[in-house]
């Protein structure tokens, strides 16, 4: 009896490649970095922009300034992608991404000993900047997958960025203030008490210092002309014989030198709609993460939650353990299953539920006053709708690869695509925080005006998925089973 879906039959029939689990790992740790570098501030943040003194005692300004810390890290991200990617595709990915973690826990170490605004806002910058290579990461897993396991390789990073996103807000939350909550112990550490948010930063820190030594003993080189390179000096180096070595050194010396990508040939059409999802994607998914801390910390009078940063770092945190656990279960299995476009079409939907909740928390605590039952149930349904909304990110990568024409730098494309990705995030906490203030402070549409914006943009994006072009290597093989 014929399948119903011949494509999967195929699937199952061709044998996997086996995955490099160890450069793997190396590849993913580089790739934990960002989620924990970028969120670890969440929970904290706003009470750190306030006791800075930059918003003069006003907590509505809160939002704003706030804003721009969030936002500084991805504009630096978004300025310096695409040239890390550029030297990449030159020089080779290792070297580019070993850079990263020594810079960016530097940049961790800054931020945490910054008591003022605007060099919180430097040392944000470079923290983006250390992390805009984090292109190359997805170029150098792609260059060591195949259309065989790159579904198996790709579900995986939706399960760093939960680990990521898990750790992150964990060490904000926690370590905060910990000369405050352990006064016998870590109280005795003058340090801290000056710097009440140098431990969760530092902690980062030494994370990054650890991925650097374990990339720099896991990490090989990918790039197709640096590896065909090694492998004919190895090869003239153990052949013997002037006439077997001599024709080798004379293809080495004849052939030509690595050609400096153009950054016109990633302008296509499969690669431009790609991004264009992605960057919808980033956009209102960073609008609506930015939302989270600020809307739950915000005192329930002014349209809040009223909840402390030790509460909603443990929130974050629990949430991302159970994601996490989700993602890394279901992903690989779904994608080969279904397919990165239907699935990322799906996916992206389970924003608009997210943003829905936001006014829905906002009646209930100041109708009784406080978080009560309800409003807990409402933000455990809100954090439920975001599991299925890193489905999007699995799969919106590997569309972004099997997109790539033939001959086209694979570095300049996922740096591109990093770029866009990075530069829409660096715009939204701005947007996102500052839209939600003057919807307070002017009271429009009940407050509740910057929900229903974001709620329209993503009907807008959702209809725009329409457009993106279809699987490749999924199409191929769907041909092959029908003939």
């Amino acid at each position: 009896m014929p399948s119903d879906f011949p494509e999967n039959d195929v699937e199952e029939s061709e044998r996997r490649t086996p995955l490099p689990k160890f450069q793997l790992l190396s590849v993913y740790l580089i790739q934990f970095a960002e989620p924990v570098t970028a969120l670890c501030i969440y929970p904290f943040v706003n009470q750190l922009v306030r006791e800075t003194g930059i918003t003069k005692g006003d907590d509505r300004r809160t939002g704003y300034y706030a804003g721009i810390i969030e936002s500084a890290f991805f504009a630096a991200e978004s300025l310096t992608v695409v040239q890390w990617g550029y030297l990449s595709d030159r020089y080779g990915r290792r070297p580019i991404l070993l850079i990263a973690p020594l810079g960016l826990g530097c940049a961790m170490f800054a931020f945490g000993m910054s008591m003022t605004f605007w060099p919180l806002v430097v040392a944000r910058c470079f923290q983006g900047i250390f992390n805009g290579n984090i292109g190359v990461s997805k170029s150098i897993l792609a260059e060591m997958t195949d259309h065989t396991n790159r579904a198996d390789a790709y579900a995986v990073m939706p399960f760093v960025w939960s680990i990521g996103q898990t750790t992150g807000p964990l060490i904000g939350g926690v370590l905060s203030n910990a000369a405050q909550r352990w006064p016998s112990t870590l109280g005795r550490i003058l340090y801290l008490r000056t710097h009440p948010y140098f431990l969760p930063c530092a902690v980062a820190g030494v994370m990054t210092f650890i991925t650097f030594v374990i990339a720099y003993l896991g990490l090989k080189e990918t790039l197709p002309s640096l590896v065909a390179e090694s492998k004919l000096k190895k090869t003239s180096s153990f052949s013997t014989g002037a006439n077997e070595e001599t024709p080798l050194l004379e293809h080495a010396n004849n052939s030509e030198p690595r050609q400096a990508p153009q950054f016109r040939e990633v302008l296509v059409a499969p690669i431009l709609l790609t991004i264009m999802s992605l960057a919808f994607l980033s956009f209102i998914d960073m609008c609506n993460f930015t939302l989270l801390p600020l809307m739950w910390s915000t005192s329930i009078p002014l349209g809040g939650l009223g909840l402390d940063p030790m509460r909603i770092g443990t929130a974050l945190g629990v949430f991302g353990l159970i994601n996490a656990s989700v993602q890394v279960r279901i992903m690989g299995p779904v994608l080969r299953r279904f397919g990165a476009r239907r699935i990322f079409r799906v996916s992206f939907s389970s924003l608009l539920f997210s943003l829905a909740f936001f006014p829905l928390m906002k009646y209930f605590a100041q109708r009784v006053g406080r978080v009560d039952g309800i409003v807990i149930g409402l933000m455990v349904a809100q954090l439920t709708s975001q599991m299925l909304l890193y489905f999007a990110y699995g799969t919106i990568h590997v569309l972004v690869v099997e997109n790539i024409p033939e001959g086209v730098p694979i570095g300049m494309t996922n740096g591109l695509a990093q770029m866009v990705g990075s530069g829409i995030r660096s715009i939204a906490p701005t947007f996102a925080s500052s839209l939600f203030s003057v919807s307070l402070q002017r009271n429009l549409a009940g407050g509740n005006l910057v929900y229903y914006i974001l709620i329209a943009i993503t009907v807008v994006a959702i209809h725009g998925t329409g457009l993106l072009p279809p699987e490749k290597f999924r199409d191929k093989r769907r041909a092959q089973a029908t003939t």
